[in-house]
């Protein structure tokens, strides 16, 4: 059995050869840059022209409507959603045998998932990318000053990242992509749509309105909006803690899952390297 390489400088080059294996399926396997693609176009044009149409928004201050209020929503939502590829791509590696292949190898056992992970940053910023363009042309606008809009953007994929991790732990405690799938959908679902990303939090009933408030999905859209300059001044500023705070709360939260969820993934992976 082969050790494994522990070095600094070994485990940056081996985390950077498996990041590089995973971007380059993306132009291999054409249904994977499909999704990636089309997907959010898909949401912003279903939201922005059918929901959109029954939600008012304008009363709340938004006097340029629904779509000034709606993007960063489906950025969350999307990004939220990016995570499962992670999952689904360390699962179908379990089933071909692929990881087997990597445990052989002299390489750092951290390396596998943390290049899984950070390729699909890449996966992340072509979905934001596509999803700006498409916001642009059904009227969404950018308010604020360059550095901050990068830092919405930056704050999107580092919560993106650390979900990867939430769903990396879960791939490698399933039998198969399918299982992955349904168990993301059934998670990442009601955490995008209990929340101020779609429909303002104050709309929804008690319960699920205190849920909402304290969801990070929640505080990373209004970290979204505030960033984007898509917040108008008239707005009626949150109440809870989270919302008023939104980038510290989605900061911790980030930092929060990989804290866990890294050592935990690892370790599980060494686990079955063994067994």
């Amino acid at each position: 059995m082969s050790g494994d390489r522990t070095t600094f400088a070994h485990t940056v080059n081996d985390i950077s050869v498996v990041a590089r294996r995973n971007v380059i399926k993306i132009t291999r396997v054409p249904e994977v840059l499909v999704f990636v693609l089309i997907s959010p176009i898909m949401f912003v044009l279903l939201f922005a022209y059918v929901f959109g149409n029954s939600i008012d928004v304008e009363e709340l201050g938004y006097r340029e409507g629904y779509r000034e209020f709606l993007i960063a929503g489906i950025f969350a939502q999307t990004v939220a959603f990016g995570a499962t590829f992670t999952g689904a791509g360390i699962a179908e590696d379990m089933q071909k045998g692929i990881m087997d292949r990597f445990r052989s190898l002299p390489m750092s056992r951290a390396a596998v998932l943390a290049g899984r992970t950070i390729s699909d940053v890449i996966y992340n910023v072509l979905s934001l990318a596509i999803m700006s363009a498409t916001g642009l042309l059904v009227g969404w606008r950018i308010r604020s000053s360059v550095f901050e809009a990068l830092g919405g953007f930056l704050l999107l994929l580092v919560f993106a990242y650390a979900l990867s991790w939430v769903m990396a732990y879960v791939a490698l405690n399933v039998p198969s992509v399918e299982v992955i799938n349904n168990a993301s959908f059934i998670v990442i679902f009601p955490l995008t749509f209990i929340a101020n990303t779609f429909v303002p939090s104050d709309d929804l009933p008690g319960p699920l309105r205190v849920f909402a408030e304290w969801n990070p999905v929640s505080s990373v859209t209004q970290a979204s909006r505030e960033l984007f300059g898509n917040i108008p001044a008239d707005v009626p500023e949150p109440t809870a803690w989270p919302l008023q705070n939104p980038v510290i709360y989605t900061l911790m939260w980030a930092a929060a899952i990989v804290a866990i969820f890294a050592p935990l993934s690892v370790h599980r992976y060494a686990r079955k390297a063994k067994g």
